[in-house]
């Protein structure tokens, strides 16, 4: 199928808010789990709800979103890494290095459209839309479904679709939960990431 993929700016919320529905996504999050923690559980979903439409009125877009047609069939948020404080809250998702890298945080793909190729399509877009903003690097927190105890919890992507768009692994505190990376600089440039890569100090995994 094709998908087009666009920011999420305030005339998307509608869009937005449909394919949320009243729940608000995954448990009332309204994706700011990465940005307050579990504190989001701790206060109502409309005060959640409110706090990523006053992001999105401010700009610049936290995400993006696919559409079949009219119709919002998928989302991601892609922000600097430094939006997100509560990933380096998490021993797991600890900084590997000081690279201003950008991360693709989270997934919401509706229901009917799961196992579809949304995901993908999200990172691809991803990737470029990190490009045009000049990221030195691409970073993802997702779940390796082949690794011992993985989890069935796929809000931050499979590691097998992120392999397959070119991202590699930088960081594995745990089996089932590695950091992978996509260096975005321009061919001829290297990277912090990759020159530490080198010295030993990053290693990646496969």
């Amino acid at each position: 199928m094709k998908f087009t993929v666009r920011p999420l700016t305030p005339d998307l919320w509608p869009a937005f808010t449909e394919l949320f529905g009243k729940p608000g996504a995954c448990n009332g999050c309204w994706c700011m789990y990465w940005r307050i923690g579990s504190a989001y559980h701790q206060r109502p979903r409309e005060r959640n709800k409110a706090a990523l439409q006053k992001i999105v009125r401010r700009g610049p877009p936290p995400g993006l979103l696919a559409f079949d047609g009219a119709i919002a069939v998928g989302w991601c948020q892609l922000t600097p890494r430094d939006d997100l404080p509560w990933l380096n809250a998490s021993w797991l998702l600890k900084r590997v290095d000081d690279v201003p890298v950008w991360s693709i945080s989270c997934f919401y793909v509706r229901r009917s459209y799961r196992r579809r190729g949304v995901m993908s399509v999200l990172i691809a877009a991803a990737l470029k839309a990190a490009k045009r903003a000049r990221v030195p690097a691409l970073e993802a927190y997702p779940v390796d479904k082949a690794a011992p105890k993985s989890s069935s919890n796929l809000f931050t992507g499979t590691a097998s679709t992120f392999a397959r768009a070119g991202f590699r692994t930088v960081a594995r505190r745990l089996p089932h939960r590695p950091i992978m990376r996509h260096d975005l600089n321009a061919p001829g440039q290297t990277s912090q990431s990759t020159r530490q890569q080198r010295q030993g100090r990053v290693r990646p995994q496969p």
